[in-house]
């Protein structure tokens, strides 16, 4: 039998062996099918079920017994038009229900936590936080500048400024932090400044929320939640209305 690829038009491979042995055989029983083709008896009735399906196989009965035949090789034209027509109306029923699934997907989101150690996963959480950003999203955060880290702090963000300078961001800082040399360089930060305790080094930015430690390991977690992003969203907003510039 020469080498054919009906597999490219839809067809299993099953469904390509035995309509090519049909094309070859002419009208003929199941058993020369079943030897020409190389497929299992138990299944040869099943695929030539699907090939009438498709149209491009049919059947006679002489004496009781069933001749099957492949039609005309043209008609492969008619099975893919109406896989066309067939898919076609699968997009435009999906179009339809998209919104739906989409918001559904929302509704039903899942919450999850990642840690991340040391600088280099510092860094990888950053892009993670930043990932699916759009043009109008922004990204909130508390940062208490402590001394005793500071000098390693300003060395990793100004490492990753090429991330920074990408996103909206505004920031709440205690005043400690006028002193550093990077945010005196980093004019881009839009930045406000208080003199009372904030909770610690928080980020959030979409659904995605970041906790920093920068004590020795640094460990940084990654949390995934609606709930907890909003609210963080909502108590930076109250603080920043009585934040000094």
């Amino acid at each position: 039998m020469q080498k054919i690829n009906l597999t490219n038009l839809g067809l299993t491979d099953g469904e390509a062996k035995v309509y090519l042995s049909l094309t070859e055989l002419g009208s003929t029983t199941v058993g020369p099918i079943v030897k020409k083709a190389n497929v299992a008896y138990s299944n040869v009735y099943d695929i030539l079920h699907r090939l009438m399906e498709k149209g491009i196989v049919t059947y006679i009965i002489k004496s009781k017994t069933k001749y099957f035949q492949a039609v005309s090789p043209k008609n492969l034209f008619v099975y893919l038009e109406k896989k066309e027509k067939e898919l076609q109306a699968q997009k435009e029923a999906l179009q339809f229900i998209l919104p739906q699934l989409e918001n559904l997907q929302k509704e039903k989101q899942s919450q999850e936590a990642e840690i991340f150690i040391g600088t280099k996963g510092l860094r990888s959480a950053y892009e993670k936080l930043f990932s699916n950003m759009k043009k109008n999203d922004e990204e909130l955060f508390f940062y208490i500048h402590e001394k005793e880290f500071g000098e390693e702090s300003d060395r990793f963000y100004a490492s990753i400024e090429y991330l920074l300078k990408k996103v909206k961001t505004r920031g709440i800082c205690n005043k400690e932090y006028k002193s550093s040399p990077f945010i005196k360089k980093a004019k881009y930060l839009n930045i406000k400044f208080v003199d009372f305790p904030i909770p610690g080094h928080m980020e959030v930015c979409n659904n995605f929320l970041l906790l920093v430690s920068w004590q020795k390991p640094i460990v940084a977690i990654l949390i995934t939640s609606e709930s907890l992003s909003s609210h963080f969203r909502n108590y930076f907003n109250s603080v920043w209305k009585i934040a000094e510039k």
